[in-house]
């Protein structure tokens, strides 16, 4: 596991929105893999994945596939899920598209995240650029 930063770094604002996402690249071992996955928020420059069932290192390259969309990022930490053979993976953006998610961000009202929440993810692998969190609830009516 690579080194870590404080649970209350991060960069950019979270919104939570379940969407599916297919992502392709090469796990730990090298194999190429090419799989159905969802996103379990998102922000501006990054993107936090569940149900991938790949064990990824901090700093690999992925593709992901949204619509029509094709997005390049780098791994910036990972998480396995107890009880599962699944993770969550956190990604950020190798180029900047705002509109990646068909969400504008400023739209929404910002919260700060919970001590509790940041906790909950504590657990983590994560890369030396993880930064602040706030938090976007998205409401798709």
């Amino acid at each position: 596991m690579s080194g870590s930063l404080e649970a209350n770094q991060r960069r950019g604002v979270r919104t939570k929105a379940v969407l599916p996402v297919r992502v392709k690249g090469k796990d730990s071992a090298g194999k190429a893999f090419d799989d159905l996955v969802h996103t379990l928020d998102v922000t501006r420059d990054g993107v936090r994945l569940g149900s991938v069932r790949h064990q990824l290192n901090a700093s690999d390259q992925v593709t992901v596939f949204y619509r029509q969309r094709r997005i390049q990022f780098r791994v910036v930490w990972t998480k396995k899920m107890k009880g599962t053979s699944e993770f969550q993976v956190g990604l950020q953006a190798l180029t900047q598209d705002g509109e990646a998610w068909g969400l504008n961000f400023s739209d929404y009202k910002t919260q700060a995240a919970s001590q509790s929440e940041v906790a909950t993810s504590a657990g983590a692998q994560r890369g030396p650029e993880y930064g602040r969190e706030t938090t976007y609830e998205l409401f798709i009516t």
